[in-house]
């Protein structure tokens, strides 16, 4: 069988039939709460930016800070971005490392050292080892970049905590799985581990909702 390079409507039904086949857990999550959202972004700086305004905070506390940037400029470009002084920057809530991070990923594609055009075209690993190579930008950023932009079909975000949190309850473990055991876990999931995510995501998004009615 010839597995698809990026993720489209039609073939995450393909994935998710695959999953279920193979692993009850994922299967009974299916049936509890019905196919997750693709949730898919546009590729481009803007997402990259907004990916690094979630690193290690509550989406909600992310999405915030991201609306008041898109009312600040409009569109997020690079050339935008760095127009925004100090003030204005803190304004809008970017951290102080944050600001030199999303900084230094405009520096990088105004001056022509990174195309991020063409990461469409390289590998995981290639992409892995190019954007990693920004400060700021580490194996989690670049996971959600190649699941949600890039569209990978079998990226796996082993640091994302909605994910780990998820796999300790459906897979009834004692203590949170580490990035190893993931590994070893999600397995029998390739070469579709990015719609396994999905899954156990609208489970963990499902569950919290359940809780708080």
């Amino acid at each position: 069988m010839i597995f698809p390079k990026i993720l489209t409507e039609d073939n995450f039904a393909d994935g998710l039939n695959f999953l279920i086949s193979r692993d009850s857990d994922l299967a009974e999550i299916f049936t509890r709460f019905g196919k997750p959202p693709l949730w898919i972004r546009e590729p481009g700086f803007s997402t990259l930016i907004q990916i690094i305004l979630e690193q290690q905070v509550s989406l909600a506390s992310a999405k915030a800070v991201y609306t008041r940037l898109q009312a600040a400029i409009s569109p997020i470009t690079p050339e935008l971005f760095l127009q925004l002084d100090d003030v204005e920057i803190k304004r809008i809530g970017f951290s102080r490392q944050k600001t030199l991070y999303a900084r230094t990923l405009a520096q990088s594609i105004i001056a022509g050292q990174l195309d991020l055009s063409s990461l469409s075209t390289m590998d995981d690993e290639e992409v892995r080892s190019i954007l990693k190579k920004l400060k700021g930008i580490g194996d989690w950023t670049v996971d959600i970049y190649l699941m949600m932009a890039l569209r990978r079909p079998d990226s796996l975000p082993k640091g994302d905590l909605g994910l780990i949190l998820a796999i300790q309850k459906v897979k009834r473990l004692e203590h949170r799985p580490s990035s190893a055991e993931i590994e070893l876990i999600a397995e029998i999931w390739r070469p579709w581990r990015a719609v396994a995510t999905r899954l156990l995501w609208h489970y963990y998004l499902s569950e919290r909702l359940l809780r708080q009615k």
